[in-house]
């Protein structure tokens, strides 16, 4: 499976060429046969294979930084599992609501109390 679509592919570089916003994740990339989620916002516009996003790998610890598609790319976990993207993900808030709430539940989540009080605070602090 391709991780990320050429349309997505444009709204990352676009994304990563405005660096310092606080973008909604537009891609999901989980790890089918165990830990591992990341939520891409940008990818850098001078090396495409570089993402910036919120990477959780399963020890309790999300954090936002970069990471190589490359490598995620050529990871094979048990029967040869790849990473996949989330089909139906769709991001709702900015990527500091998600790393708020992460840390609050010690994992990326998409729902939950721990996002909605995020988002809810994301949204008093733009408006």
């Amino acid at each position: 499976m391709e991780l990320i679509t050429s349309e997505q592919r444009e709204q990352l570089l676009a994304n990563g060429a405005k660096r310092g916003a606080d973008h909604t994740p537009v891609v999901k990339l989980f790890n089918p046969s165990g830990a591992g989620t990341w939520l891409v916002t940008e990818l850098d516009p001078e090396d495409a294979s570089i993402a910036f996003g919120l990477a959780d790998l399963g020890f309790g610890t999300p954090e936002i930084g970069s990471f190589s598609l490359q490598e995620l790319q050529a990871f094979r976990g048990p029967f040869g599992l790849g990473i996949e993207r989330d089909l139906y993900f769709e991001g709702k808030f900015g990527l500091s609501a998600y790393a708020e709430a992460a840390r609050a539940a010690g994992r990326v989540v998409e729902y939950g109390p721990e996002l909605d009080a995020a988002g809810r605070r994301s949204i008093t602090a733009c408006g």
